[in-house]
This record gives structure tokens, C-alpha cells and sequence, in this order.
């Protein structure tokens, strides 16, 4: 069959995202009660990292356990990548091994090259251009907590800090479902005109909208949901003085800020959070606080990614023919080991 990865949500129709969604909970709610079904027996994963993670590593790992296969940690320096062995060479020797592949890189570039050779379906679980895992993870959380009767066209997200990684993805997928996403940041950090456009696009397909504002009083004030991220990112580290100065303290998700929402508005973060920075203890541990639900679904979200690209996939030979091979191999060990 054709071979599909998910390096991008826009690489995904409405109907196709919304499919997802809908496999995702439903393995979730097969998981709350202990009844996980075993549709990946056998496979095994191939989990890349340029940098540590604790989410994704986590929650991909257990996510492949409890659905019958193997999850093979590739730590970070561990494996060539593109290092005294060609990125293609590496993909394809890998794709040998495994049923698919789940990178987390530091350069988009990387991950788009170990999609072009791999003839496995390739993961992306994070780079510095977007998040996909993470986002497709908010949509559903966002479903979860819902403003009474509000479907997912009339939800209102709101980003607050600097145009991340997340900040791309959570704008392509809620303007490829129909939301009204805002991004509130000072100008220099605001969402560039290349993924305004994206954004823009979808919204003439689904109907959703998007505007970007320095504003970020008149940004929330009709926000379902405020979502934040770090305010800097590998790389950014010398930027740190300049990047608190621009961000700090307008941009920072805290209680004043939040008095300006509707009282029902949640708030959302991808974690790790650097706690008193991009967002306060008192928000963060607050009853509309949802970052541990969206913490959670990670784990459901990685489990439908899973069972979505390697189900199709994998052979699955009759009782007939696992009989007939192990018949051979034994008769065959018999008669010169035995």
C-alpha cells in the first residue's frame, strides 16, 4: 500500500485530521478501561533523538509496549545520522529493521530527508520548524474541555509568546479545522508572513480565521483557550536577556492576564515550562489549568499516530502458515542440532 508519513499536519485534509482525532479517542477510551487492544503485535519501533525529551520518548515507548510492539530507544550521538554514513543510507538500513520510524530532530531538513528514504512510515516528533504530535495532542484535550455547546468550528485559541515551533503547528491545524486562532506577541516575535499565509489558506477552505496582534488584553478576550511555550529554544540561549526584556512582563500568561479571558477560558502548555517565566505557578495550578490532561494525551495521541500509519501495514499471515515455517525450522533443528 502507499506509504504515508506524518511529518506535517498539512499534509492532512480536514476529514483525514478529523478521522484521527476520532481513532485516538477511541483507543483512549479503550485504554481507561484496561482493554487496550494488541494491533501492533510484533512491530517494532525505531525512536531517534537529536536532544532528550521526556514527553515524547514516554510516550511513544509505552505507547508501542501496550499495543504489542517493541519501541527501540536511539539515544542522542548513538546512531550515524547523516554523520560517516549518508542520512539516505541511514533511513534505508533502518526501515530494514523496524516498521516505523519516530524522529525527533534538531533541523526540519533532517527529518524531510529521513522521509524521502525511508520506505517505512516516519514520525515527527518534533523539529525546529513544528510539533505535529503535540498539536494533533491539543485538539483533542481542547475537544475534552469543550465550552458548553461549542462545537470545535466555534473554539477560540489564543497563543501568547513567541512564534515556536508549536506556535506553527497549533496555527496550521486549529486554521485546517475551522477555529479562530490569535497569536499575541511583540512584533519582532510574531508568526512570519510565510506561515500567516498557510494559516490564511486554510481558513478560505474551513472557514476558521486568524489574526496576529500585539495586543494580548484584547487577544484573550474571547479565548476558549490561552496556550503559552518557552520563550527561547536550543540555539537562542545569548538571546535569553534580550527575549525576557521584549516578553516580560505584557506577554506573560499570569493572573491579570487571565482576568481579561471568559471565566470558563483553559489554559494550555506543551511543557517543559520554565514556571514564573512564560507563565505563573498560580495559572499553571489553577482549576482551568489543563496541562497535565494535555501531558496525558500525548501517550492516547501516540498510540493512534501508531496504529493509524503501521496497522494497514503489517502482514498478518494465517494460522496455516505460521504452522507450516515453524513445522520447517524445527524439523530442521531436529535433524542437525538435536
Amino acid at each position: 500500500m502507499e506509504l504515508k508519513h506524518f511529518i506535517d499536519t498539512q499534509d492532512f485534509s480536514k476529514s483525514e485530521l478529523l478521522d484521527l482525532i476520532e481513532l485516538i479517542r477511541m483507543i483512549k477510551k479503550a485504554d481507561k478501561q484496561g482493554a487496550t487492544p494488541k494491533l501492533l503485535e510484533g512491530a517494532s519501533l525505531a525512536m531517534i533523538f537529536e536532544e532528550p525529551s521526556t514527553r515524547t520518548r514516554i510516550s511513544f515507548e509505552t505507547g508501542m509496549t501496550e499495543l504489542g510492539g517493541h519501541a527501540l530507544y536511539l539515544k542522542p550521538g548513538e546512531i550515524h545520522l547523516g554523520v560517516r554514513e549518508s542520512l539516505g543510507d541511514t533511513a534505508q538500513v533502518i526501515s530494514r529493521y523496524v516498521d516505523v520510524i519516530m524522529a525527533r530532530t534538531l533541523k526540519h531538513e533532517t527529518m524531510l530527508g529521513l522521509a524521502k528514504y525511508a520506505t517505512v512510515p516516519v514520525i515527527n516528533g518534533l523539529t525546529d520548524y513544528n510539533h505535529p504530535t503535540q498539536v494533533v495532542c491539543d485538539v483533542i484535550t481542547m475537544i475534552e474541555h469543550a465550552p458548553e455547546g461549542k462545537k470545535l468550528e466555534d473554539f477560540n485559541v489564543t497563543f501568547v509568546g513567541d512564534a515556536t515551533n508549536v506556535l506553527s503547528s497549533l496555527m496550521f491545524i486549529c486554521t485546517r479545522l475551522g477555529m479562530n486562532f490569535t497569536h499575541a506577541a511583540p512584533k519582532k516575535y510574531q508568526a512570519p508572513d510565510e506561515w500567516l499565509k498557510i494559516a490564511q489558506e486554510n481558513c478560505k477552505v474551513s472557514g476558521g480565521t486568524v489574526q496576529v496582534t500585539e495586543d494580548p488584553i484584547a487577544a484573550v478576550k474571547n479565548a476558549d483557550f490561552i496556550y503559552t511555550d518557552l520563550w527561547w529554544w536550543v540555539g537562542q540561549e545569548e538571546e535569553i536577556p534580550d527575549r525576557r526584556k521584549a516578553f516580560m512582563p505584557r506577554y506573560q500568561v499570569n493572573a491579570d492576564l487571565m482576568k481579561h479571558a471568559p471565566s470558563h477560558c483553559k489554559f494550555m502548555h506543551c511543557l517543559p515550562a520554565s514556571r514564573g517565566v512564560e507563565a505563573t505557578d498560580d495559572v499553571m495550578d489553577s482549576a482551568n489549568s489543563i496541562i497535565f490532561d494535555q501531558a496525558e494525551n500525548r501517550l492516547h495521541t501516540e498510540k493512534g499516530l501508531l496504529v493509524w500509519l503501521v496497522y494497514p501495514r503489517l502482514k498478518r499471515p494465517s494460522s496455516n502458515l505460521k504452522a507450516y515455517h515453524s513445522g520447517q525450522i524445527q524439523d530442521f533443528l531436529e535433524k542437525h542440532y538435536c
